[in-house]
């Protein structure tokens, strides 16, 4: 063999080397926990603690964290002592006016809710998140709240648990 084949094969054995000692590693989920440490995630209720009070609300939003955590995690939920623990409330539950027209009416209102979410993680110290999560929404003025109430509460409670999982169980 000549000094080139050498140095073909070398080079070729150093790229075949150097490639798979690298490796990728991606998390479609965006979970990002060690599940040899983290088994198990107690989900309180949400109650509503807002001045202004929907209802249904609250199912709504509770059934999609905990659908939510349930796609994405292997984490089992238990109503006991547990590795992590999400509780909170439902602080904000708002009307306000937005675009205002010509003839000084508001075109367009906003529908506001914000999520008091208490994070502790009882396997590692310093990673506990007490924070307020708000989303919103605006529909034309035009049309009635009790119209669109279901469906901009469906969009926001999922804005709102995407933002919750990423700030805590995503540990971004």
């Amino acid at each position: 063999m000549g000094k080139t084949t050498l140095l073909k094969i070398s080079l070729i054995l150093i790229m075949i080397a150097t490639w798979q000692s690298c490796r990728v590693s991606y998390k479609f989920n965006g979970a990002a926990l060690d599940y040899d440490v983290y088994k198990t995630i107690y989900v309180s209720n949400f109650p509503i603690r807002a001045a202004l009070v929907y209802p249904p609300l609250q199912q709504t939003f509770e059934n999609e964290l905990l659908d939510y955590i349930t796609r994405n995690t292997r984490l089992r939920t238990v109503d006991s002592k547990s590795d992590l623990e999400l509780t909170g409330e439902i602080t904000g539950y708002s009307l306000s006016p937005q675009a205002v027209n010509e003839d000084a009416y508001a075109s367009k209102t906003r529908l506001t809710i914000s999520v008091r979410v208490k994070y502790v993680d009882t396997k590692a110290q310093g990673k506990d998140i007490d924070q307020t999560f708000s989303a919103y929404r605006d529909f034309d003025s035009s049309q009635m709240l009790t119209d669109v109430q279901d469906e901009l509460c469906q969009q926001i409670s999922k804005e709102l648990v995407d933002l919750i999982f990423n700030a805590t169980l995503g540990n971004w």
